[in-house]
């Protein structure tokens, strides 16, 4: 399975940006389709956004759509999560997870996750 390493969280005012990154190793990513999940205190956790393997078409809750956009340079084994207008709702620890075979938003589908990088957004 692949290895995932998630940076870029941290603490932002409202209305502001950041943008994740997930590192690949151990792998080829242009084998998983990838996906962003996130899990805010007390939440289940729930996916934001999704990429399939060559990039070509992508997911997002409605929660996000028209802010965040999910990219992957399959060259760099990097999957991005920009994340624009940021509202005190998005404060949550954020995954990437991998999957070979399955493209949607159940996260038991998903066999590789990184450990997760916090975003704070205040107001």
């Amino acid at each position: 399975q692949v290895q995932l390493a998630e940076s870029g969280g941290g603490l932002v005012q409202v209305g502001g940006s950041l943008r994740l990154s997930c590192a690949a190793s151990g792998g080829t990513l242009s084998s998983y389709f990838m996906a962003w999940f996130r899990q805010a205190p007390g939440k289940e956790r729930e996916c934001v956004a999704r990429v399939m393997k060559s990039g070509s078409m992508s997911y997002y809750a409605n929660s996000v759509k028209g802010r965040f956009t999910i990219s992957r340079d399959n060259a760099k084994n990097m999957l991005y999560l920009q994340m624009n207008s940021l509202k005190p709702e998005d404060t949550a620890v954020y995954y990437c997870a991998a999957s070979d075979s399955f493209y949607g938003n159940s996260e038991s589908r998903y066999g590789s996750w990184g450990q997760g990088t916090r975003v704070t957004v205040s107001s």
